[in-house]
């Protein structure tokens, strides 16, 4: 980084922090993925006792995330809360429309307020970056209704500033591979399922065995369609690791498995979606 960026970036850390001070107390979102990670060790620095993050645990969260989320707020002294969230319970995200994201955060959101209520705190903040503003993210509009906090956006930090600022304060889960949950992997029309969701995660968890680290398995039916990024491609498309590949994903219920030409993306199920609804959630 040059001089002149790194005390811009240097600004928005500190606008972060104030953002965070006029909470007053907060309860932050989190999920483990880089941006609530270090949105919650930003906000326990600030504001010490003040703030507690809270963990949402459902099956739609991979109980590998789950381990991994836990085992960063013990590592970093950050307060943490366990709560369930019954998402799968409501048919409208269960029956996965391009809307599902915005009834997961709407359920979210609403046991998080009652967190909030009940343990005295001020303000719920979750990890929005500037980045997400321009991606179909129904979830936001959740946010909106919600008056949830976005002190990342808020402070102007993009994916690439949050990653930066979480190497430098030494968090390993600066380079973690996004992390959403399970259900985005299903294909919008195809129901919501603990068995679907269960095949995801047995799918990924196999794969991730094998040498995979940044990757997605898309759950169409009977196929799984694996997403491999660009640089681990090479890695993958090798004659013997695509059977052990292709074994390891049939062993998770799946008839055939396909691996994706176009590589991995992140929200490639929306590709499919009308212009109409991207247009219409971006004004929304």
């Amino acid at each position: 980084m040059t001089r002149i960026e790194t005390e811009e970036l240097a600004g928005r850390q500190k606008r972060l922090e104030d953002c965070l001070q006029r909470l007053g107390s907060a309860i932050v979102a989190y999920s483990g993925g880089v941006d609530s990670a270090y949105l919650a060790y930003a906000a326990h620095r600030a504001l010490g006792e003040r703030m507690l993050a809270v963990i949402a645990d459902s099956a739609s969260l991979a109980r590998s995330h789950y381990r991994d989320a836990v085992e960063f707020a013990r590592q970093q002294g950050i307060p943490l809360r366990r709560v369930e969230t019954a998402e799968l319970e409501r048919e409208a995200y269960a029956a996965n429309d391009a809307n599902r994201c915005f009834h997961c955060k709407d359920e979210l959101f609403t046991v998080l307020e009652e967190e909030r209520s009940k343990l005295g705190f001020e303000a719920v903040a979750y990890g929005l970056n500037v980045d997400d503003r321009k991606d179909f993210r129904p979830g936001q509009r959740a946010a909106t209704a919600h008056h949830i906090a976005a002190p990342l956006a808020e402070a102007g930090l993009t994916k690439a500033d949050i990653r930066t600022l979480a190497r430098l304060a030494g968090l390993e889960v600066w380079d973690k591979p996004a992390s959403a949950c399970l259900s985005s992997r299903i294909e919008y029309g195809r129901r919501v399922t603990p068995e679907a969701l269960r095949m995801v995660e047995d799918a990924e968890d196999a794969l991730r065995l094998l040498g995979l680290r940044n990757f997605r398995v898309r759950h169409h039916g009977v196929v799984a369609r694996i997403e491999i990024a660009e640089n681990e491609l090479p890695l993958a498309l090798d004659a013997a690791r695509l059977r052990r590949m292709s074994a390891a994903v049939r062993a998770a219920g799946f008839n055939y498995v396909a691996v994706d030409c176009d590589g991995y993306r992140s929200g490639s199920m929306n590709e499919i979606l009308p212009v109409e609804v991207l247009t219409r959630a971006a004004k929304d």
